[in-house]
């Protein structure tokens, strides 16, 4: 795969960078024009943008630092932890990351809270589909080895040494693309502030538990060498949205407003 989009001067610019700037850009615009179905500006979708990516971009780094010290970056000089444009980010860091940043400007504004959470739902699957074609593309985030007709051979010089494997990132790009169009469809059918943000935990959570399992670029795994680090994430996603669907539905299909 051909990770370098383009070069200016001795400036490299990544595909991986450039479909993650992508994703988050359509992300927001279709946040922006759904958000009105809900009676929210759409100018405070825009403003909270600067915001999500801050948080977005720090949590999925912090998280991939944290998860790969060990082969990456212990006794390393500092400065090889910050942000780049290659690869080197987990999701669910970005997610925690951008959710705690939109949290922040959502109690300064004083904006009903779930109302964006809904808006924002099913453009982050969006957003993350854009994200996995950047990874196919970076070359991470491979799967294992498999015979099947649609295997993904790489280079003779990546991880997998040109044996055909499952292509774990069209995998995710399409199920994020479905669980995209099944978000935006409940949003104009919800019952209660705050239902589509909690199909977005629950339906992302079960896809990625499903994925994770045709990865094959962990060095690591747990309970008995199984389970993945994105698979005990998820089930902590999981949980999260369970509880959250029982705490909001007690609401009984009223489409609360206030934060």
């Amino acid at each position: 795969m051909e990770q370098i989009a383009f070069k200016i001067g001795p400036f490299q610019v990544y595909w991986y960078g450039l479909l993650v700037a992508a994703g988050f850009l359509v992300g927001l615009w279709t946040a922006n024009r759904r958000c009105v179905l809900d009676g929210l500006s759409p100018d405070a979708i825009a403003d909270l943008g600067p915001w999500l990516l801050l948080g977005g971009v720090v949590g999925a780094r912090l998280l991939y630092v944290v998860s790969y010290w060990r082969e990456e970056f212990a006794g390393k000089p500092w400065w090889e932890m910050l942000p780049v444009q290659r690869a080197g980010y987990v999701f669910y860091g970005g997610l925690g990351g951008g959710v705690l940043a939109a949290c922040f400007y959502i109690r300064a504004k004083g904006l009903p809270k779930w109302k964006v959470a809904d808006a924002l739902a099913p453009s982050i699957a969006l957003g993350q589909a854009f994200g996995r074609i950047g990874c196919l593309l970076n070359g991470c985030c491979f799967g294992l080895p498999t015979k099947l007709p649609w295997a993904l051979h790489y280079s003779a010089g990546h991880p997998t040494q040109g044996c055909g494997v499952h292509p774990v990132p069209i995998y995710e790009a399409l199920l994020d693309f479905g669980l995209y169009l099944g978000l935006a469809r409940q949003y104009r059918r919800k019952l209660f502030d705050g239902q589509v943000f909690v199909f977005y935990l629950v339906g992302y959570a079960v896809l990625r538990f499903g994925v994770e399992f045709f990865r094959g670029d962990y060095e690591q795994r747990y309970l008995g060498h199984w389970a993945t680090p994105g698979q005990l994430v998820s089930v902590g996603v999981l949980a999260t949205g369970v509880w959250l669907w029982r705490r909001l539905g007690r609401r009984g299909g009223q489409v609360q407003g206030g934060t």
